[in-house]
């Protein structure tokens, strides 16, 4: 057999490679906003139960009365400046809301979320700081 060639990296579109900087999964943890003023970034870890009595459902953020549709997993949310944000979590199948959970996140706090969703569709949800 014949030994592989050594590997060389050439440049990407002409620009060197030492002028490409590698990608970073990590979030900033702060970033101006569209007023220019620094917003938080928050990670919020959306947990289904292993045995569930529902299925298809999508869990829905409120940051500060803006409600958004999440997927289950770990995401980062832009938080907006201030004194103190609201967070609540809560699922709905159409005829009500179940699962809902609140926490009010302090000015300086950037700790992770855990949002547990409930086994029956009629339970609380939990909503608290990853231990």
């Amino acid at each position: 057999m014949r030994p592989l060639a050594r590997f060389t990296p050439r440049p990407l579109f002409g620009i060197p490679s030492s002028m490409v900087s590698p990608i970073s999964d990590a979030a900033p943890a702060s970033a101006p906003d569209d007023s220019g003023a620094l917003a938080r970034r928050l990670e919020i870890t959306i947990q289904r139960p292993k045995l569930a009595l529902y299925a298809g459902l999508r869990p829905t953020l409120v940051i500060d009365g803006r409600g958004q549709p999440t997927q289950w997993g770990v995401g980062t949310w832009q938080v907006p400046p201030g004194a103190h944000a609201v967070i609540a979590v809560y699922l709905f199948n159409r005829l009500w809301r179940f699962g809902q959970a609140e926490a009010t996140v302090a000015a300086d706090a950037l700790t992770p979320l855990v949002y547990r969703a409930p086994v029956l569709p009629f339970g609380r949800g939990r909503l608290a700081p990853r231990r």
